[in-house]
This record gives structure tokens, C-alpha cells and sequence, in this order.
């Protein structure tokens, strides 16, 4: 028997219209919130083109002047020192916190108590009147003389108060950050390391941190963020930061609404920027756990360029 006269049933069972049709299922409420969805996002696009006090002419005026770029810079600088500074004693405090020691311990998790409970704009300002606390910084003999001091106002200005406060306050939750990716990491890691005789700084360098990076990243990158946001309580100070600049200028001239849109855009862009470094950061570190990670959104155009290319040709 020939292979056409074993199929020839199958196809007329295939093409009989007796035959039930499989029919895909309607998703009805699906396709109504997405209806929905799209007609409010259209009234909030045409509100943001056709609304008057949006001032579109003054926001192009200020949003790349000399003024609001300097004071963007300025909030990028307090965003990478307390970024750094914070991370660097963030990873002091959490390790302090997971020592044997119950002095280390206490005094990490009190520093942690302490400064998670006062909120950013207060120390801000307690920062900003240090010199009404201690008038001279010196160094010298614990409870005993004093070998060299200086003026509190002369050592620390308005941005170096604004980076100190910042720090010590983002050091409180970088600790528990990295407390968490150390924790995260499976203990048998450093037994093996100890059986090999690898000494301690090295097997937390070497071992324990690289690991550690997958699960600190995500959290670490959201906080850096919300950092770069939460500079803006330093206008207490009267640093010339964006947030600062803004309230200067429609101070000025009354513009709110376009000039709160300047500083709108900018923490947008920055903020983007930022997503865009940890993706890759992220990317770098989960090599040892996928060995082909997915393509990039760059590589994934540059290949649907190529396939249009050669389909066209």
C-alpha cells in the first residue's frame, strides 16, 4: 500500500467541515482595559500639547540653559560621592554587623538604628549647623590635649555638610544591602575556601563580594536612584543643585509649572541613564550563572537590521 492511500483518510478527515474548529479564545475584558488604557493616554498626550500653562516656549528656553545644566552637574557630583563614600562604609557596617565581635555588631547595628530613623532632610540641616556643635575639629589625645585643629566652618563647607550627610545617611541602607547579597551567598563557599587555606580578606574579596553582586545589584541600583532624587532636600542648604536652581528661577518669574517640567525632565534623563549603567553592570556580573546571556536591546536591532538587509536583497 502506497504512503498517498495511508494519509488519504487523515486528509479527508482534516478537511471534512463536519470536522469541529478549534477557535482561539476572546479575551474581551482584555481588549476593553486596553481600549481604556489607550484613550486615557491619548487625553493625557493631547492635554500635554494643547494645555497653555504647560508653557512649552519656556520650558525650551531653560531646559538646556547654562544655569539648570550647572546645577544638574551639581546634583550628578553629590549623587557620586555619596554614592561611593556611602557604599564604601555601607560594606564596612554590614561586615562589622556579621562579626563574631558583639562590640563591632552592636556598633553597626546602632549606627543602622540611628540613622534609618532620623529622616535625610533632617540631617541635612543638623549637618549644615555642625559649627554651632563643635566650633574647632582637632586631632590629638583621646580626652587629653589637643595637637592641631581648625575652624569646623573652614574644614567642612555647604557641600562638603551636603556630602557628609548625604554619605552617613546612605551608608545605613547600603549595609543592609550588602548584608543581604553576603548572606544570600551559600555558606558551604567560604568552608570550601578555609579548607584550602585561603586566608579571610581574600575569600570575601575573591569569593564571598563577586557572588554577592547578583542579589546587591538590583536592590543597590534602585537605592542609587532614589539618591539621585533624594539630593534635592539639599536646597535647605542653599547648594545650587537642579531642584534648587528651579525654585530660584520661577521664583523669579513666576513660571512654575514649565520650570517644576525642566527639573521634571532632567531627573528623568538622569534617572535613565542610570537604569541603562546597572542593566550592564547586572549583565556583567551574571556571567557565571548564564553562560549566553540574552542579547542586549542594541544587539537585538542590530540583528533585526541585518535580517530586513538580507530579506530585501
Amino acid at each position: 500500500m502506497s504512503s498517498d492511500t495511508i494519509t488519504e483518510p487523515a486528509t479527508r478527515a482534516l478537511e471534512d467541515p463536519a470536522e469541529p474548529k478549534v477557535v482561539p479564545t476572546r479575551h474581551y475584558a482584555r481588549w476593553a482595559a486596553g481600549a481604556a488604557v489607550v484613550v486615557l493616554v491619548a487625553q493625557f498626550a493631547h492635554g500635554l500639547v494643547t494645555n497653555p500653562v504647560w508653557e512649552w516656549g519656556v520650558f525650551s528656553d531653560y531646559v538646556l540653559s547654562e544655569t539648570i545644566v550647572r546645577a544638574a552637574w551639581v546634583t550628578l557630583q553629590l549623587t557620586a560621592y555619596a554614592t561611593v563614600l556611602g557604599f564604601l562604609l555601607g560594606t564596612v557596617l554590614a561586615f562589622m554587623r556579621l562579626s563574631r565581635s558583639p562590640v563591632l555588631s552592636t556598633v553597626a547595628w546602632t549606627y543602622i538604628w540611628v540613622f534609618r530613623s532620623i529622616p535625610m532632610i533632617v540631617q541635612m540641616v543638623f549637618w549644615f549647623n555642625l559649627s554651632a556643635l563643635y566650633k574647632e575639629l582637632g586631632v590629638g589625645v583621646p580626652f587629653g590635649p589637643v595637637f592641631w585643629s581648625v575652624d569646623s566652618n573652614t574644614l567642612i563647607g555647604t557641600i562638603g555638610a551636603a556630602v557628609i550627610g548625604l554619605t552617613l545617611h546612605q551608608a545605613a541602607y547600603a549595609a543592609e544591602i550588602v548584608r543581604g547579597g553576603v548572606i544570600a551567598v551559600d555558606p558551604g563557599q567560604l568552608e570550601a575556601a578555609a579548607a584550602l587555606g585561603i586566608p579571610r580578606l581574600r575569600q570575601i574579596r575573591r569569593i564571598v563580594l563577586p557572588q554577592a553582586m547578583r542579589a546587591i545589584l538590583p536592590t543597590a541600583g534602585n537605592e542609587i536612584i532614589g539618591l539621585l532624587k533624594g539630593t534635592s532636600v539639599v536646597y535647605v542648604m542653599s547648594i545650587g543643585e537642579l531642584f534648587y536652581q528651579v525654585q530660584v528661577i520661577y521664583g523669579r518669574n513666576g513660571r512654575v509649572i514649565p520650570l517644576l517640567l525642566v527639573a521634571t525632565a532632567w531627573y528623568v534623563v538622569l534617572t535613565s541613564l542610570l537604569s541603562v549603567a546597572q542593566y550592564y553592570v547586572e549583565r556583567r556580573y551574571a556571567r557565571g550563572a548564564d553562560r549566553t546571556p540574552p542579547p542586549t536591546p542594541l544587539q537585538r536591532a542590530r540583528r533585526f537590521v541585518t535580517s530586513v538587509r538580507k530579506e530585501s536583497a
